[in-house]
């Protein structure tokens, strides 16, 4: 019998065996629960090609130990830290600094990229000015907020918030202007008030984008916390960091670039759990 034979007689088998399992009740959350198994093990893939190479490396002394300390020393550090509470204390200080600066940078980015997006006027005039802004890193504002602000709390929170603001203005910005006009048209079609327009058209089109820039002012949030605390700080992950470096503590070091990738990953996860619920939100809704 030929392949092609072979392949039609299968044909009418796949089909009813692939219409059964959509038919199939559970196959939604077997099918959510495989896209998840997979997206983990790409998540994975680095951690088992790193780890094995980082333990080989440190046991034959591919490098010394003070600058690859092995991972059980790692491990021994994080659970000294944690025992004794000053990873917490020093976690729960970066912690506090990056939701209050985000907080106030995402705020702020909400309000002026609204505006930008609603109103051409508001966005001839402001966008030179923004754009300019924009161009120039957070980590370069430092020298000049030291100069103005001293090396204290203030310090910490406007540099975040100036790193938050940026990416959130522009991608709400954009996400609100570039709204679908068929969405529009429906809202006219309607006789939608301007408010009703903006909360059930405007708004709801453009939280895909916005929360783009706000996932990634979040990252950026992160990046100047570590880099504010490093220069002008005595407490915090990034303190953690320099401290560690100046005693050649690696261990030290690794256990503070650990604690804020996971804190990070965490963050950025929640975030992303909020933007799908609104996604949700918004698709029972039509």
């Amino acid at each position: 019998m030929s392949d092609a034979v072979i392949e039609t007689d299968l044909s009418p088998t796949r089909a009813l065996a692939a219409r059964s399992w959509r038919e199939w009740p559970g196959h939604v959350l077997v099918s959510a629960l495989i896209t998840r198994a997979k997206a983990a093990a790409w998540l994975l893939i680095f951690p088992a090609v790193a780890l094995p190479v980082w333990i080989i490396g440190s046991e034959r002394g591919w490098l010394a130990e003070q600058i690859l300390p092995r991972p059980a020393d790692v491990l021994h550090t994080l659970n000294e830290m944690i025992a004794s509470g000053e990873l917490a204390q020093h976690a729960g200080i970066s912690l506090l600094r990056v939701v209050l600066g985000f907080a106030v940078g995402a705020g702020a980015g909400l309000v002026l990229g609204a505006a930008m997006g609603l109103s051409r006027r508001v966005d001839d005039h402001v966008r030179p000015l923004f754009t300019a802004i924009a161009q120039v890193p957070a980590l370069a504002w430092i020298p000049l907020a030291m100069l103005l602000l001293g090396i204290g709390e203030t310090l910490k929170i406007v540099v975040i918030a100036k790193a938050a603001f940026v990416p959130v203005a522009m991608n709400t910005s954009a996400g609100i202007a570039n709204v679908p006009r068929a969405l529009v048209e429906v809202g006219e079609t309607f006789r939608f008030s301007s408010l009703q327009m903006l909360r059930h058209v405007v708004l709801p089109g453009a939280v895909p984008p916005i929360f783009t820039g706000l996932r990634y002012g979040l990252t950026h949030a992160w990046i100047a916390l570590v880099s504010v605390e490093l220069l002008a700080s005595s407490e915090g992950l990034g303190y953690l960091l320099v401290w560690g470096r100046q005693m050649f503590w690696l261990d030290t070091v690794l256990v503070a670039m650990i604690v804020i990738g996971v804190i990070g990953f965490a963050s950025d996860k929640l975030l992303a759990g909020v933007e799908s619920r609104l996604q949700r939100w918004r698709t029972d809704g039509v």
